[in-house]
């Protein structure tokens, strides 16, 4: 072991600049989070000269002891340290023979004696996980949820003589989900939290820097340790306080009832926040309202009329079940194994030997927890046998569900033969009565075919711009959803019936696909206006429609992909045949932006799911409705689970891990150019993904003297006007001839004060609300800033007097060159105007063409060599010619230079998501 004392310099992650002083420290405690601390310690440069822990468990030692006596760290195993109030005399002596200056004591289940306590030079700091002086006691993670508190945290403090009452040295605190369990919390929160606390305290002594901060009495709270035989639920209470209870006892040591005689206990509690979906009613001793049993789980109900829904149900033997699937749970029968499973078989008991060392021999009816299995050991379980068992990927539930080997073999069993799959998509709808219809949307992740809450339940508000309203709460994914969609992705790409489906099956699924969008067009269109803001009849026509159009372009193409042969040099007398074959890349990302969310998921998927591949898609966070729709329809289309996976979230956490992911090898993204940049390099520097990038624009449109001006200017306000201007290829710069200039900008203004502004779903509504609050704020930023440049604001500029977030069309003239305006795009209802000489063709296209974006352009005369001459020398993915805003799905669509490069629509599409491999064979 390395050891540099006191001349060690490190840089410490916790914002500590550079530590040099270090301490002798003693470790007393055990569990996997002492062992972490331990080894944070050590990086750190700190010298644990003792470990103190508990002795070895059915033949298995703790996690912290493995770590020391890997190192060669001194391990002392006391099954107690004083007797009968005593210290006992040959522990106190070990103890003190390592010559500790702290002691630390991460995790403790053992009572101290003060004379250890007080031993060391700087004495004892303990970690706690309460926010102290509320919930003392060793119960503190289950009282914090039992009691409702809407933060958790943890305390390191000084250790006295009294019950978790000694001074505080720090404390770190975390809002409380409302799904949260004991596991989640400890997981997201007060492990990794805690391990970064521990070793930060250590070193503010080591510093001479530690406070000691007495305990106020007030708020101090102590409960007792929760057991099972104190865990009932007492029913005549309100479904969130029973929803508490529940959660607060998960996973140990469980909260239960009593159902047809025998004890029943609940896990993984939520409050139910959707209409309470059909079941069967099922008697619950004690309570006033039967509990129901739905596809979902088994819903509960608070005496304030409200409900809650568990997840899963563990029985007096227990067996774990699905909630679901209570009054069916026995009625599977034992499957015989084929030879290939016995090995799969074979190979398990081998895993379940090395994890439980101390059971001789694994038998039918070992049971894994019985035999010393912790959590930990779960999450190996399902590891080792992911690794060692060709890709199965088992959740940890499952062996909650199965602890008994044969059990076990048999779930297994049923998952490699896609028995265990359910057979009914459920969704929790949140539904709404709007545009004469009822609405049903689906508002959790969509992962490996299923919708699920966030890992760690965590949500968030999505808004109708119309009003500001609060449409419904979707999941927050977390980086673990985006690795467990991105792993459902790569194993039906791998090993699933996507991966080995003919290309005109794969073409019908998407044919199927488009149809059930067309049916439901009306719903569709109707999220859209609801969540995006667009204006209904819009949202039909284009979002809906060209999102059918284009589904259905791409499953034409789907048999029609192929390489092509190359006459080589031959090397006589040898043949040689050479030809190339077109692939899927494998898993796919995809990142869509706001303007057009239906629209711009269908640009990307469908030509990523033509070319073979599968996908993780994630939707701009403030408009995520739709794409879950597509998901449910997806699914109801008969594409298999692990192909479409949607996961809603920010791109801050979930778009930068799918740039990072190294399973994932293209990334496809419509956005700002400022994001695009960060995703490029972040693909780059992960593992080289493929990307696509479509990013901003400042598009240029050109009106000549000689155009049909009428037709001008119809066409230069859809330019700039559709969508409200949140249209990635609208022209945000107009420059218009001299000689028409003034009456262009009086007829525009005169048309302009015809457009009705108003609610979305009014089909006589021509411009609804801008898609969200920041959005506008930014848009009325860029209207001061052309002010106070210059430019004369014509008409607009201000925010629209009625709720949400709408904006008025507005106009600018006079804008010069070197303005904000003529060089960043607004994305919004503003037309920027500038005037050109008569005549000045070429100066015109010097400065249209002076900008870094590239995505479109356009012009408006009626000489054709003029317009052949003018779309020959624009800089611009797409050049207009006497119209604007007209893209096909069968026409490429895409920029250059800053505006991103590949392309979306048309069979170029094709290529972005396609490999080219070369094969030679010599015959």
């Amino acid at each position: 072991m390395l050891w540099r004392g006191s001349q060690a310099l490190r840089l410490f992650s916790t914002g500590q600049v550079y530590f040099k002083n270090k301490l002798k420290l003693a470790l007393i405690g055990q569990s996997l989070f002492g062992q972490e601390v331990y080894h944070h310690l050590c990086k750190e440069g700190h010298r644990v000269v003792g470990v103190f822990t508990v002795p070895d468990k059915d033949g298995k030692a703790d996690p912290l002891a493995l770590a020391a006596e890997k190192d060669g760290t001194p391990v002392f195993k006391f099954p107690r340290w004083r007797v009968k109030g005593k210290t006992i005399k040959e522990v106190a002596e070990a103890y003190k023979s390592v010559g500790a200056e702290l002691n630390v004591l991460p995790f403790c289940t053992q009572f101290i004696p003060m004379d250890i306590i007080d031993s060391p030079k700087h004495g004892s700091i303990i970690y706690h996980p309460s926010i102290l002086p509320r919930h003392r006691g060793a119960s503190a993670i289950n009282w914090t949820l039992i009691m409702g508190d809407k933060k958790a945290g943890f305390s390191v403090f000084w250790a006295d003589d009294g019950l978790d009452t000694g001074p505080i040295l720090l404390q770190r605190s975390c809002d409380i989900e409302p799904n949260d369990t004991v596991d989640a919390l400890y997981n997201r929160f007060l492990f990794p939290e805690g391990i970064k606390a521990m070793v930060e305290a250590v070193q503010l002594i080591a510093d001479g820097k530690a406070p000691r901060i007495p305990q106020p009495e007030e708020g101090a709270t102590y409960e007792g340790i929760q057991k099972k035989e104190n865990a009932e639920i007492s029913w005549d209470q309100s479904a969130e306080v029973l929803h508490n209870w529940i959660r607060g006892h998960d996973k140990v040591p469980g909260a239960w009832t009593e159902i047809n005689g025998q004890m029943v206990t609940f896990y993984g509690s939520s409050l139910l926040k959707s209409s309470v979906p059909p079941g069967e009613p099922l008697e619950i001793k004690g309570a006033k309202k039967p509990g129901l049993v739905t596809k979902n789980g088994l819903v509960l109900f608070g005496n304030d009329g409200k409900a809650l829904m568990v997840r899963n149900l563990q029985f007096e033997d227990g067996r774990m079940i699905p909630a679901s699937q209570y009054f069916s749970a026995g009625e599977t029968s034992v499957v015989e194994l084929t030879a290939e499973e016995v090995k799969v078989a074979e190979t398990i008991k081998v895993i379940w030997a090395g994890i439980l060392s101390n059971v001789p021999v694994i038998e039918d009816s070992t049971d894994f927890f019985k035999s010393g299995a912790s959590s930990m050991d779960v999450v190996r379980l399902v590891e080792e046998i992911r690794q060692k068992c060709g890709g199965l990927q088992l959740q940890n539930e499952d062996v909650y569900m199965a602890t008994k080997f044969e059990d076990f073999i048999q779930k297994v069993v049923r998952k490699l033969r896609g028995e265990d799959q359910e057979v009914e998509l459920v969704v929790d709808y949140v539904s709404k009565e709007v545009n004469e219809m009822i609405v049903k949307m689906p508002y959790q992740c969509f992962i490996n075919g299923e919708f699920t809450d966030a890992d760690d339940g965590k949500t968030y508000d999505t808004i109708n711009p119309t009003d500001g309203s609060t449409i419904c709460k979707v999941s927050y994914a977390s980086l673990v959803d985006v690795d467990k969609a991105v792993a459902a992705a790569k194993d039906a790409f791998e090993k699933g019936e996507w991966g080995r489906m003919n290309a005109r099956e794969r073409g019908r699924l998407m044919y199927r696909l488009a149809d059930l969008l067309e049916e439901n067009q009306e719903e569709l269109a109707t999220i859209e206006a609801l969540d995006s803001g667009a204006v209904y009849t819009l949202a039909l026509k284009t979002h809906i429609g060209m999102s059918v159009q284009t589904f259905r372009y791409f499953a034409g193409w789907c048999d029609k992909i192929q390489g092509s042969t190359i006459p080589i040099n031959q090397a006589r007398p040898n043949h040689n045949l050479t030809f190339t074959r077109k692939e899927p890349l494998g898993v796919c990302a995809i990142i869509i932006p706001w303007n057009y969310p239906l629209m711009m998921l269908a640009w990307k998927s469908a030509a990523c799911l033509a070319a073979g591949n599968t996908l993780v898609l994630k939707p701009a966070q403030v408009t995520p409705l739709t794409a879950l729709k597509f998901a449910e329809l997806s699914v109801k289309a008969g594409f298999p689970k692990g192909v479409i996976n949607i996961i809603p979230g920010s791109g801050g956490i979930a778009g930068q891990r799918l740039s990072e992911h190294p399973d994932i090898r293209k990334l496809g993204f419509t956005g700002s150019t400022a994001i695009g940049k960060q995703i490029m390099k972040s693909c780059a520097v992960s593992n080289l993904k493929k990307v696509s990038l479509e990013l901003g624009g400042k598009s240029p449109l050109i009106i000549f003297n000689d155009c049909e001006l009428d037709k001008a200017v119809r066409m230069g306000m859809g330019a700039v006007f559709f969508n409200k201007g949140e249209n990635c290829i609208a022209a945000g710069r107009l420059f218009v001839e001299e000689s028409i200039h003034d009456e262009f900008v009086t007829r525009v203004v005169e048309e302009i004060k015809k457009m009705k502004i108003g609610d979305p779903l009014d089909r006589s509504t021509d411009h609804g609300p801008q898609n969200h609050q920041a959005h506008l704020e930014k848009l009325l930023q860029y209207c001061e800033a052309g002010v106070k440049e210059g430019a004369t604001l014509v008409y607009g500029g201000r925010q629209v007097h009625r709720p949400g977030f709408f904006m008025e069309p507005t106009v600018f003239t006079d804008v010069e060159d070197h303005m904000y305006l003529a060089k960043e795009e607004s994305f919004g209802p503003i037309m920027v105007i500038s005037k050109f000489q008569n005549g000045d063709i070429d100066g015109v296209l010097q400065r249209a063409n002076n900008t870094e974006y590239g995505l479109a352009s356009g012009v408006f005369t009626r000489d054709i060599s003029k317009a052949m001459y003018v779309s020959e020398k624009l800089e611009a993915g797409t050049v207009f010619v006497n119209t604007y805003n007209k893209t096909d799905v069968a026409a490429p669509f895409g920029g250059v230079k800053q505006s991103g490069f590949g392309k979306d629509l048309g069979e170029e599409a094709l290529n972005e998501y396609l490999k080219t491999k070369t094969v030679t064979l010599e015959y």
